[in-house]
């Protein structure tokens, strides 16, 4: 039984929402700007594919992970969350810039750590407000909105990233992006509203809720034991392997592979990738809303099928010939670029799809911390040792295949894919009973709650009678 609903206008809510969804874009751009520079900050600092793997994804894993639970555990306790946001979001966006001024390859470390640590506050204190911003039955189609922001980011670093990484050199890059991030956060500090914690919870997850809460460690230990939660979070932890291994490398084996131009690969690959990401995570969202009312399984079977039928599209891209073009003017736009779309449509499912399903799981004071967790798996898998795997396989085919290793590093990593299905598909079922017991518990608080209501009225009636 839904008691609630948020205190901010439709229009202050789209707003929010809106920002929340730009920064999150910005969030993106800056985290993965390096793909589109991996070959001329190599050149610059003299360093392996291995070293660039790990700076791309280790370093900046680390600290993400590890400051993402104190400040995802304070959004959970009540402070106000867009000024989390916009505190975080003022923070990396000025590491940003410093990655664009450094001189010595450890100072371009340091930056890029620090843009970690402002980071680890944007996605679990947004995804939670998001969570609080519309009602349970419209909620995998707002995440999925606010989801946009990796697949619209993807595509201004690679396009616009690349042609200025072209025109201007790599460090103007860092520094051209950095700057909008700082308004952002402003916008986000003068006009948005956190609407509440909870404010769409049933009578039961209330009454949880204003129960003293438990210690950190406790808490997660709570969240761990609820049924599907770790599977989820497993599945989210390959598929984000593949898919950062995949984003960050896949610009590269362009360059390498057609003999394109930085500019010309960051377009080809970010509009391809980026529009229908986009278009997928959309359709994902809204699409598994609807099934989800007739059944709940289909919260995580769309992500397991999803991820399943993007294997063979992101192989056929690696591995459709390279001669095979179209021209474009003077422009060469290989056949294989509409491998890359389908791969991209399909796998942007399970972003979207996952994250919704956690918001689910777990009550409204777990949430921000749940989703922490589920961003540790993520980030430590994905942005850590993805992108640094596929570097180092890279590394060591290349021994064997004369510098030519990148193009099977990357299919390795895509067939690990399998992986990520077979966890979402044993998810189904824990996930399913979970929702399926928090249902039937708010129907016996409802039950209770209009037992009470007619006892009271039988009651007041004999009164007035007698």
């Amino acid at each position: 039984m839904q008691v609630g609903q948020s205190s901010l206008s439709a229009g202050r809510t789209r707003l929010t929402l809106l920002l929340l969804s730009i920064i999150y874009v910005f969030s993106y751009i800056d985290r993965n700007l390096i793909a589109i520079v991996i070959e001329p900050i190599k050149q610059e600092f003299g360093v392996s594919d291995t070293v660039m793997g790990a700076v791309s994804g280790l370093a900046f894993a680390v600290l993400y992970s590890a400051m993402s639970f104190p400040i995802s555990r304070m959004a959970d306790r009540g402070t106000d969350r867009k000024n989390i946001i916009a505190v975080c979001c003022g923070l990396w966006s000025l590491a940003t810039m410093a990655s664009g001024v450094v001189t010595q390859f450890w100072q371009f470390v340091v930056a890029r750590m620090t843009v970690a640590i402002g980071e680890a506050g944007g996605t679990s204190p947004s995804i939670s407000m998001v969570s609080d911003l519309y009602p349970p039955h419209r909620r995998s189609f707002a995440i999925s909105l606010y989801m946009l922001g990796p697949h619209i980011g993807l595509l201004a670093a690679m396009a616009l990233g690349g042609w200025i990484a072209q025109e201007h050199g790599w460090r103007a890059v860092f520094i051209f992006f950095g700057i909008p991030g700082m308004l952002l956060a402003l916008l986000l500090y003068l006009f948005a509203r956190d609407p509440g914690l909870g404010v769409y919870d049933t009578e039961v997850e209330r009454n949880i809720r204003a129960q003293p809460q438990e210690k950190f460690f406790l808490a997660v230990r709570d969240i761990i034991k609820i049924k599907g939660f770790l599977l989820v979070c497993m599945g989210t932890a390959i598929a984000g392997m593949v898919g950062y291994g995949y984003a960050i490398w896949a610009p590269t084996f362009m360059v390498r592979n057609y003999g394109m131009s930085l500019s010309h690969a960051g377009l080809t690959f970010g509009i391809a990738s980026g529009v229908f990401a986009a278009a997928g995570s959309m359709f994902s969202g809204y699409y598994c809303d609807k099934l989800s009312q007739k059944d709940s399984r289909w919260q995580l079977r769309m992500p397991a099928l999803g991820v399943f039928i993007s294997i063979p599209f992101g192989l056929a891209f690696l591995l459709w010939p390279a001669e095979s073009v179209w021209l474009l003017g003077s422009l060469k736009i290989p056949h294989a670029i509409v491998f890359a779309a389908g791969f991209s449509f399909f796998n942007s499912w399970w972003p979207t799809l996952a994250f919704a399903a956690v918001s689910h799981l777990v009550n409204s004071f777990q949430r921000a911390t749940s989703i922490a967790m589920l961003s540790l798996f993520l980030t430590f898998f994905g942005a850590g040792v993805g992108p640094m795997l596929t570097g180092t396989l890279s590394d060591l085919f290349s021994v064997a295949d004369a510098g030519e290793g990148l193009k099977p590093a990357i299919a390795v990593m895509i067939t690990l894919s399998l992986i990520s299905v077979w966890f979402y598909y044993k998810a189904i079922g824990p996930y399913q009973q979970r929702i399926t017991s928090k249902v039937s518990d708010n129907d016996k608080t409802a039950q209770s709650f209009s037992n009470n209501v007619d006892c009271s009225f039988d009651k007041n009636a004999n009164t007035s009678t007698s």
